[in-house]
């Protein structure tokens, strides 16, 4: 075979990792344009409901050339609308609280509990096997995201919640939003193959912002814009980048690689996060906080590599994250 034949597939691999890549890039930068909405006045449970609303908006207009994304059955408006979009309603505004309670590179951490989550309900609810191998990539990820939350008092700075049960609230916020993230993740195994996770997507983001709409309110928690247009900015920044953009990349991803990989590459969610957090709130981890993270980022890599080797997955869709 020719050097011009051999070059088209390696440049479509390249590409693809670079797609995930991106895709983990923005994903990452939740955290970080979270706490800067936080510090504009923006009120936490509105940030979830205004990001989630600009990315329905985002996913409308791209639907206006594809009008079967509008179309579901009665059973995907149930499962994915409903169900799904009471998960993204959760996540959304648990999320918050785990970064203003811990600051962002211990939500991220907390977060990504949601593929230990994800192995251990996969067996009894899918009947995929729970391999040794993956038990031990769970404790790394367990282990890892304890260092990570511990980290040091350097860990917290910037964190915006204040008060003695700031820190509790941030660590039971972010295991919420893991579990909501995980019940995600599992619905959509079983929505995708049969709508297409572009429209998996979108519905249940749809079913997120009608629920967040009727419920905020009734709890109390008034839905209110953002005080100024640097909010704004942001709040456009999240939801068109960080979840529309974020999503076509890594979709565009794994039609070029294998899912998994594709997933393995947008784990650099975490790092970016982390960083940005560090370089634009000072939101440092210490030593230890770095190991963990760094555990945590290998540990769920492995387990995207051995799910690789063993069953294919479709793309999942998500809308977290994150």
């Amino acid at each position: 075979m020719s050097p011009a034949r051999n070059s088209a597939p390696s440049r479509t691999r390249l590409a693809g990792y670079l797609f995930a890549l991106s895709a983990g890039t923005l994903w990452g930068t939740t955290g970080p344009l979270s706490t800067a909405l936080y510090s504009e006045g923006t009120q936490l449970t509105a940030v979830g409901f205004w990001r989630v609303f600009l990315a329905v908006l985002g996913f409308t207009l791209y639907g206006l050339g594809r009008r079967d994304l509008f179309r579901l059955d009665r059973k995907g408006l149930l499962v994915v609308g409903l169900l799904g979009g009471s998960l993204v309603a959760v996540f959304e505004v648990a999320y918050q609280y785990a970064i203003a309670g811990v600051g962002v590179a211990p939500a991220v951490a907390l977060l990504y509990t949601a593929p230990v989550i994800v192995a251990l309900l996969a067996r009894p609810l899918l009947g995929e096997a729970l391999t040794p191998f993956r038990m031990a990539l769970a404790v790394v990820v367990m282990i890892g995201v304890a260092l990570a939350v511990r980290g040091g008092p350097e860990a917290h700075a910037g964190a915006t919640m204040v008060g003695p049960a700031a820190r509790a609230i941030g660590i039971v916020c972010g295991l919420v939003s893991a579990a909501s993230y995980a019940g995600s993740t599992l619905m959509a195994r079983w929505a995708v193959p049969r709508y297409g996770a572009v429209k998996v997507l979108y519905w249940e983001l749809v079913g997120g912002v009608a629920l967040l709409a009727l419920l905020l309110p009734a709890s109390g928690h008034p839905i209110q814009p953002p005080p100024s247009l640097a909010g704004w900015i942001f709040i456009a920044a999240l939801g068109i980048g960080a979840v529309v953009l974020a999503n076509f990349a890594f979709f565009a991803g794994v039609s070029r690689i294998d899912a998994a990989p594709a997933a393995v590459a947008a784990s650099a969610e975490p790092v970016v996060g982390s960083l940005l957090a560090l370089f634009l709130f000072q939101q440092g981890l210490t030593a230890l906080g770095w190991v963990g993270l760094a555990m945590v980022v290998v540990g769920v890599a492995g387990g995207y590599r051995e799910e690789a080797e063993a069953t294919p997955e479709p793309a999942p869709a998500s809308a977290a994250g994150t």
